[in-house]
């Protein structure tokens, strides 16, 4: 995604729910904290990935500025040594939100969505649905781009020992196989679903 179609993307977030654009320094410190140099998938790429899928999606959303708004947010804070980076980064949102002047409540729907991207529990309703759908979009890409994820996952990990690595990956990656169904919505599903088996199963199978 361009940097002129993310700023597009980015100020029709927020005119949905009723607000101007705080303006550009939370843009730019948003896009700064996703080219920190720790990253290497959950980058601009992955965020740029994640808006493309909502722009083809996004009549699904109930609420289609907020469900955009959480992507922007999700990967915000990103410390590979920390264990609460949805936490800080659904914190974020919540004060960016009350901050720009959008309700509590539509600030605690945010809240909840980035905290949904821990996927430790099913999501609930269709704008987590959508939310998680896109956020896992990536394993049902085509097989080089997969592939490329895996490196990026792995090289932000490098500085745990391969076997400890290798076997704790491969379990995150069974879990999602596990699923009865890793896509919720149905052209999601349609699209990716068979697609995410195959590179997950390639994958585990090393």
């Amino acid at each position: 995604m361009t940097p002129e179609a993310l700023r597009a993307n980015w100020n029709e977030a927020w005119h949905a729910l009723g607000i101007d654009s705080p303006g550009e320094a939370l843009c730019e410190e948003l896009q700064r904290r996703y080219g920190e140099p720790q990253r290497r998938y959950h980058t601009v790429q992955h965020l740029g990935e994640c808006l493309a899928w909502f722009e083809r999606e996004k009549t699904l959303a109930e609420r289609p500025g907020e469900v955009a708004l959480a992507l922007w947010f999700h990967d915000a804070i990103y410390d590979v040594h920390a264990h609460d980076n949805e936490a800080r980064s659904a914190d974020w949102a919540r004060e960016a939100l009350l901050e720009a002047g959008a309700g509590s409540a539509a600030a605690e729907r945010v809240h909840a969505l980035v905290m949904a991207t821990r996927h430790d529990a099913v999501p609930e309703g269709r704008d987590a649905e959508l939310l998680i759908d896109i956020d896992l979009s990536i394993l049902g890409a085509e097989r080089g781009r997969f592939d490329e994820y895996e490196r990026q996952v792995h090289a932000e990990y490098a500085f745990v020992p391969d076997e400890v690595r290798l076997p704790r990956r491969r379990a995150i990656l069974q879990r999602f196989l596990d699923r009865q169904a890793i896509y919720a919505t149905p052209r999601m599903h349609a699209q990716l679903e068979a697609q995410a088996r195959l590179n997950l199963q390639r994958s585990i199978a090393g």
